[in-house]
């Protein structure tokens, strides 16, 4: 090989090594955005109410577009949805109704439910008409969650519920909710179970509040007593809610895992009839809101409860290694050499989850999938948690000893401190501990791998057969 060609070589070589990668060119999502932005150009208007803004966005798909076409959505890949969902505040409009019923709840129905079923729920969803919770976990069935004994009894065209549910993200402001209830306790626990949609605004149901060491009530306990619920509310069948409840935890760890775009949360207007936000002005809830096509989201409706405005909880998760980078060069801390290659480690595993998410919208279009990355993406969030926890409390140094309870507080600390986002990364530290326990646990996720993606033997038991009234259950 001659030195000239050993040149051409190299040279070729490193042009394609500083090539970096675009993950809207290499993915093909350039198409996408485009027709966004076109569409966003003519339809945005920030004096619209947010009722009437998300009327046009769920109606064209954009509000959940990794839908199938067939139910409100576009039938996109996650890796893309995600794109959209950046694309829509960088536009500087309003964005689509968060929380857990487009998390969860439309994907759901959409997978297991009638016809008669999407254009009723998951209408409302896509349009913020209603805001939805998740009735799921139990005292005595949380990990164990096909031990639930919340129980359903036909009453003729209803079913009557007794039982008590716990963790119950938002129930304070839902409207309606996934209720997983046992409608049959004399087969295995896994085949006695029906999943609801179930309505929060009626009479015999409680929804108590529960105060975390953050100070917010993100989490409930909802105590139900013969409250009721219409037969043609039973989303894919009677006894046969395990499913439906699986799809709904696929995408729940989905959404929640590394790569998912944290979908639960988000600066937005909160959705649903009980906060009030949909007969407002939608541009309020954007910076620069008087004008379109502003280029920047602001933060969310600023409830106090679920630390998703400036400087919130969920704010530090999206701004990632890029909002830790800047703190640290701010404040000297970048010198460190410990923190410089924790920084390192956070941007590793969050690029990771991105490219993990890429993987799978290729597998995807190929018409196949990967075994378990939904797990695998839940714990890897839970590790991205813990390293954001622990290098921003090194970061912010002393001021880590501060804490605001509330938004008065946080005000004050940011004065204080002179950077609003301080109150932002206690919150986190106080809040770290709860992604390894929510959405199933860091030791289920790896069950799951373990078992259904390795091949490895279950532990024994016979939960799988011995009809459920005759399992030992704690008193």
């Amino acid at each position: 090989m001659t030195d000239s060609t050993t040149a051409t070589k190299t040279a070729d070589h490193s042009e394609r090594t500083e090539r970096t990668f675009d993950p809207i060119e290499d993915t093909g999502a350039d198409e996408i955005l485009s027709e966004l932005r076109a569409w966003l150009a003519i339809n945005w208007d920030p004096d619209l109410t947010v009722g009437e803004w998300w009327e046009r966005l769920g109606l064209a798909g954009w509000s959940a577009p990794g839908l199938p076409e067939t139910a409100y959505g576009r039938s996109m890949a996650r890796a893309d949805t995600v794109l959209v969902a950046q694309e829509i505040s960088k536009f500087g409009a309003l964005g689509a109704p968060g929380g857990l019923g487009l998390l969860l709840a439309a994907p759901t129905i959409a997978t297991h439910g009638t016809r008669e079923q999407i254009d009723l729920y998951v209408r409302d969803i896509v349009t913020g008409q209603k805001a939805w919770c998740q009735l799921f976990s139990e005292p005595q069935a949380g990990s164990d969650l096909a031990g639930l004994q919340t129980k359903a009894v036909r009453d003729g065209d209803e079913w009557v519920i007794n039982g008590q549910k716990v963790w119950t993200s938002g129930g304070q402001y839902a409207d309606l909710g996934m209720l997983l209830a046992r409608t049959d306790p004399n087969v295995p626990k896994h085949a006695g179970i029906s999943y609801f949609a179930f309505d929060m605004r009626q009479e015999g149901v409680d929804v108590r509040p529960l105060r975390e060491m953050t100070g917010h009530a993100l989490f409930n306990e909802v105590f139900l007593t013969d409250a009721r619920v219409a037969d043609s509310a039973l989303i894919g069948g009677v006894n046969n809610g395990w499913a439906a409840a699986n799809t709904t935890l696929m995408n729940e760890r989905a959404g929640l895992g590394s790569g998912g775009g944290n979908a639960a949360g988000g600066d937005s207007a909160p959705p649903g009839t009980v906060l009030g936000a949909l007969t407002r002005r939608a541009g309020d809830y954007v910076e620069g809101g008087s004008t379109k096509g502003s280029r920047r989201s602001r933060a969310g409706d600023g409830d106090g409860e679920s630390g998703s405005g400036a400087g919130g909880v969920f704010s530090i998760m999206r701004g990632g290694p890029g909002l830790l980078i800047r703190l640290a060069q701010k404040n000297g801390a970048s010198k460190d050499a410990g923190v410089r290659q924790d920084l390192v480690r956070l941007y590793t595993l969050t690029e990771l989850g991105r490219f993990n998410a890429l993987r799978l919208k290729a597998v995807k279009e190929q018409d196949g999938d990967i075994p378990g990355l939904a797990n695998v993406s839940k714990l890897a969030m839970s590790q991205i948690v813990r390293l954001t926890r622990d290098l921003g409390l090194q970061i912010i140094g002393p001021f880590g000893m501060l804490h605001a309870y509330d938004a008065d507080d946080k005000a004050s600390l940011g004065q204080a401190t002179g950077d609003p986002f301080v109150g932002g990364i206690t919150e986190m530290a106080l809040f770290a501990q709860a992604p390894s326990i929510y959405g199933g646990t860091d030791q289920i996720q790896r069950n799951i791998i373990g078992e259904r993606v390795l091949g490895l033997p279950k532990e024994p038991n016979n939960d799988r057969v011995t009809p459920f009234s005759e399992l030992p259950k704690n008193a």
